[in-house]
């Protein structure tokens, strides 16, 4: 299993966090077992939320092709000026 990504542990730790005030707060739970209720219902609910964050694809992106270009240094036999790509066509006679 891949190791969870920064945002997927901030998310998850920030439901957490609010929806545990938001379910105290809002159920006024002052006894032992419905305050642990609501702790794992956070719990579950913030492990659901870091999962389901998308992680980053580790698919690259194309490089943009370049043209190729001729050899730049002239080779044994050819001149530099038919390398540069300056090649003279021969005359019609």
């Amino acid at each position: 299993m891949p190791r969870p990504t920064a945002a997927q542990l901030v998310y998850g730790f920030c439901t957490v966090l609010f929806s545990t005030l938001a379910m105290l707060l809002l159920s006024q739970a002052s006894s032992v077992p419905g305050i642990a209720v609501i702790a794992v219902a956070a719990l579950a609910l913030g492990l659901f939320v870091a999962l389901t964050v998308p992680a980053p694809r580790a698919t690259r992106s194309p490089r943009p092709t370049q043209p190729v270009r001729a050899a730049s240094r002239p080779t044994s036999g050819t001149s530099a000026r038919a390398s540069s790509g300056a090649v003279r066509e021969p005359a019609k006679p």
